[in-house]
């Protein structure tokens, strides 16, 4: 019999994990998507927001600008609408170099 795939990304995402992956609380993202043009969730038939990769990915450049950088929403509004692409630039290099500093990491613990 045919094994599933468990690395299947899925297509759409509940808030409370969306909140849970960040560390904030699920009134915060719902804050953000009345604030922030880019995030368009879907909502099922119940009314729950489900959230796309792309509205991840926005989300994920939200984050890293009002919680990481210290932009005011104001400001992370401006930057995104200035010049979106730079920051998507930035948060990628920042997440590679996280990515390698916890391979060092990982690499000196088993020496």
């Amino acid at each position: 019999m045919p094994r599933l795939n468990t690395n299947i990304e899925r297509l759409f995402y509940p808030i409370g994990e969306i909140a849970k992956k960040y560390g904030v609380n699920v009134s915060l993202i719902r804050f953000w998507e009345k604030e922030f043009d880019i995030l368009k969730p879907k909502k099922n038939k119940k009314g729950n927001r489900m959230f796309t990769k792309k509205d991840m990915e926005n989300i994920d450049i939200i984050f890293h600008l009002v919680k990481e950088r210290g932009f005011t929403l104001e400001g992370a509004k401006k930057k995104l609408k200035e010049n979106k692409q730079d920051t998507i630039d930035n948060l990628s290099i920042i997440t590679k170099l996280k990515e390698i500093r916890g391979f060092l990491v990982e690499m000196r613990e088993e020496l």
